[in-house]
């Protein structure tokens, strides 16, 4: 209870020193409750938004996966801040480590604009290219403007959350997305009562809008881990450069990703809507049990930094070794749980009984790779939070572009096997990404990263 206790007070930890058990613990109990409750936003458009028709699940479905290039650049910059952070607090340099915390802040503002107004005024067309019905893409359009409209605020919610994450405030991000989430929940259905599918995208964008005002206040306001950050609009061009050098590759490494996602819809979509909704029931699915397995690979790149930063590489990797343990065992008991309940599960967020196939097969055959996701999540961050964001950018591309998207195709129409075939990719190239990921973790070129 102690320690608990300790994980979601966020009081101050010195992560370069004591057992590396209790730091991994300590850094991974709020981020994983912080990366689970990012999850709950898509479950609960989902769930509410599935009694509007299987149109409605389609236009959610596909938007979310368009919107995976937002989380991308999001991502990508938080990984950036993260890591500049996380190392100017190893270095035992906090006022240094609020200031790049700024100038994060600034870079962000100034990318997210143009795909803000791109995405909202191209709505349409981005849902029929995704492969939506004419119907489908009638009805969906203004949620899918309204969701790329005011993304600034999915950019934000990651952001702040890597830079209190960077200064081992774990606990800070956490509580900022529990306070978004319940406003959602409370939004959601009152506001599709109301609006329709428009009320659902209305009610996503005002619960994180309200969760990036109270991390600005904790921003603003300071801590004992980040001391105040001071409003300035002057960019710091050395700053910015770094920032723009980490944040480029990592967001690079997670387009990759995304971008090879959205081509897999788009190989399901050929099939039929009933297949569209299936596979975005099950992504919805097994997002919220990934989630909190990214949450402990966040607690390996925290710890990589600051360790880095503290010029205790061995502790970084006996860090690193911790949480990967810890995340394969989870993921196996994950994995039993889909083999045996994927159906009671899918039948609780979906009612269509093709829908519901679909789901369940794509859940049983994507889970049998749950353990190498572990594992390699924890690498791919291991990587990330030492600012070598170059490294798992090239393994992406390989194992996505070169292997992923090709093999997917040859098993769905070569070889008949349908969305099967699809999903029966995923956990090959993901098993194969581990692979290669602790080949290369193993060589320690890591290490010697400057950030």
């Amino acid at each position: 209870m102690s320690l608990l206790k300790q994980a979601f007070s966020g009081e101050f930890q010195d992560y370069t020193t004591g057992s590396i058990r209790r730091a991994v613990i300590l850094l991974a109990i709020p981020m994983i409750l912080e990366t689970a409750l990012e999850s709950v936003f898509a479950l609960v458009d989902i769930f509410f938004v599935g009694r509007l028709g299987k149109e409605a699940v389609a236009t959610v479905g596909l938007t979310e996966s368009v919107l995976t290039l937002v989380y991308s650049v999001a991502m990508g910059l938080s990984m950036a801040a993260t890591a500049m952070v996380a190392r100017r607090i190893g270095e035992k340099k906090p006022e240094a480590a609020a200031y790049a915390g700024m100038q994060s802040i600034l870079l962000a503002v100034g990318i997210i604009a143009a795909m803000s107004l791109t995405g909202s005024l191209l709505a349409p067309q981005i849902l029929r290219l995704m492969g939506a019905s004419p119907t489908t893409a009638a009805i969906g359009a203004p949620f899918t403007r309204i969701q790329f409209g005011f993304s600034v605020v999915i950019v934000m919610l990651f952001l702040i959350n890597g830079i209190f994450r960077g200064a081992g405030n774990a606990a800070m991000a956490m509580w900022s997305l529990t306070i978004a989430n319940a406003c959602n929940i409370v939004l959601c259905p009152l506001l599709i009562h109301f609006y329709g599918l428009r009320g659902a995208a209305l009610a996503t964008t005002i619960g994180r809008g309200i969760g990036v005002v109270f991390q600005l206040y904790h921003l603003f306001k300071g801590s004992p881990k980040l001391p105040k950050l001071r409003w300035t609009l002057k960019i710091d061009p050395a700053v910015i450069r770094e920032l723009s050098r980490v944040s480029l590759t990592g967001t690079a490494q997670l387009l990759i990703n995304s971008a090879s996602w959205i081509f897999m819809v788009r190989l399901i979509a050929q099939f039929h809507d009933e297949a569209i909704s299936g596979y975005q029931v099950a992504i919805r699915v097994i997002i919220f049990f990934l989630l909190p397995a990214w949450g402990m690979s966040n607690a390996a790149a925290t710890l990589v930094g600051q360790n880095l930063g503290a010029g205790l590489p061995d502790r970084a990797v006996r860090s690193v070794r911790t949480a990967a343990l810890y995340n394969g065992v989870f993921m196996a008991a994950v994995t039993l749980i889909f083999l045996f309940a994927a159906g009671p599960i899918v039948s609780f967020l979906n009612k269509d009984p093709n829908v519901q196939a679909l789901a369940t097969l794509a859940l049983r055959i994507i889970s049998l790779g749950y353990v190498f996701y572990g594992v390699g999540m924890v690498l791919t961050s291991a990587f990330n939070g030492a600012g070598d964001t170059r490294t798992p950018t090239i393994i992406n591309l390989f194992c996505f572009w070169g292997f992923q998207i090709p093999f997917a195709w040859l098993l769905a129409n070569k070889l008949g096997l349908g969305p099967a075939g699809v999903f029966a990719a995923i956990p090959v190239t993901e098993s194969t990404l581990t692979v290669v990921s602790f080949v290369l973790f193993r060589q320690g070129k890591w290490k010697k990263v400057r950030i």
